[in-house]
């Protein structure tokens, strides 16, 4: 049990406008404060200064990420909750916002290892990391846009096959221009919405490109790996930050929810789906690149001999499974590659000797 020496105690729970603060004593658990406070850095400055060195407790949200090293700048310690741990929370009868801060209050004081406190990264890998989710929501408003042009199409007995969708807008032109000009006037805002996408997403890749060569040059070892693209190593470095913080690298299946889920009672023991926890747009691409390797173009590798070896054992979600592992399989992998700094080699079960990652 983790105890703090701080005086105070203060639950937060974060609001978009306001927040709902309760401050307890940390030796008798009396509360001395029950309040709202606005949203605005003012407002916290005032409470670090009335309670200096306090201990602040908050939930994962919005505002905890700026909110935390906002305390912490100003020497504070600062728990940030797991939500999806703290069931006595969210799933009480009776919510609210002040009985939220207090229960967070009341459990750091008790026992903060009941928190499951997780880190944030740091503002400058936030915003890196920014750049790649909003090039995501670029990616999936242009598929949208695309499944609209080409459902509004076939309703009127037009159909058009499905290229790349960066060259979509291009050969919708091209296909109507003959016989269908009339409703090509009607689809064409949507056409330039689509290159407009198109331009910002091309824009960004490059900005993407640069960045990782220039700030995080780790990203061209990941890059290695059969599979495993800028984006991909670029997202995993950003969201694990210091690889060090993992004892054992199998730990990184378990924080980036690739491990399955358990409910375990007397002799049932359930078979469930993955946890889905951590970063959800980095384990999608952990997936995509599994998914490449055991897929018909991947290339020969230890990686893909494994996937397909688990693929070929049958049975129910075989194909599945084989992937969910092998994407488990490749965060493993690069962590040790950037805990170890070792280079990747595809074929080292081939050899006698054993792979940092293996001896792992």
């Amino acid at each position: 049990m983790n105890r703090s020496s701080t005086q105070h105690v203060i639950g937060i729970d974060l609001g978009n406008a306001k927040h709902a603060i309760c401050v307890t004593e940390r030796a008798s658990g009396e509360i001395i404060d029950e309040r709202n406070i606005t949203n605005h850095r003012e407002s916290l400055r005032r409470l670090s200064k009335k309670y200096p060195g306090a201990q602040m407790v908050m939930e994962v949200g919005s505002h905890s990420p700026w909110t935390s090293r906002f305390f912490e700048g100003h020497g504070h310690e600062v728990l940030v909750a797991n939500p999806r741990k703290m069931r006595a929370i969210f799933e009480n009868d009776r919510k609210c916002d002040l009985y939220d801060a207090r229960m967070l209050a009341k459990i750091a004081r008790f026992d903060p290892d009941l928190l499951h406190a997780i880190e944030h990264e740091s503002e400058e890998a936030q915003r890196d990391l920014l750049q790649i989710k909003l090039r995501d929501s670029l990616v999936r408003r242009r598929v949208d846009l695309v499944s609209s042009v080409r459902g509004t199409l076939k309703s009127l007995g037009i159909a058009l096959k499905s290229p790349n969708t960066h060259y979509f807008a291009r050969y919708a032109r091209r296909a109507l221009a003959e016989e269908h000009e009339a409703t090509l006037a009607l689809i064409e805002p949507v056409l330039a919405a689509l290159d407009a996408v198109s331009e910002q997403i091309k824009q960004l890749d490059k900005d993407i490109e640069q960045l990782a060569a220039s700030r995080y040059p780790e990203t061209a070892r990941l890059m290695e790996i059969t599979g495993v693209g800028v984006l991909t190593s670029l997202s995993f470095v950003l969201v694990v930050g210091d690889p060090e913080r993992f004892l054992r690298p199998r730990d990184i299946g378990a924080y980036l929810g690739l491990v399955p889920k358990r409910d375990q009672s007397g002799d049932l023991d359930k078979e469930l789906r993955i946890s889905c926890k951590g970063d959800d747009y980095l384990r999608r691409m952990l997936v995509g690149s599994a998914q490449y390797i055991i897929g018909p173009f991947g290339p020969e590798c230890d990686l893909r001999r494994k996937g397909l070896a688990l693929a070929a054992r049958g049975g129910k979600r075989a194909k599945k499974k084989a992937v969910i592992a092998i994407a488990r399989k490749l965060a493993v992998m690069m962590l040790v590659l950037l805990k170890t700094g070792a280079s990747y080699e595809k074929d080292r079960n081939n050899k006698d000797e054993t792979s940092p990652a293996e001896a792992a």
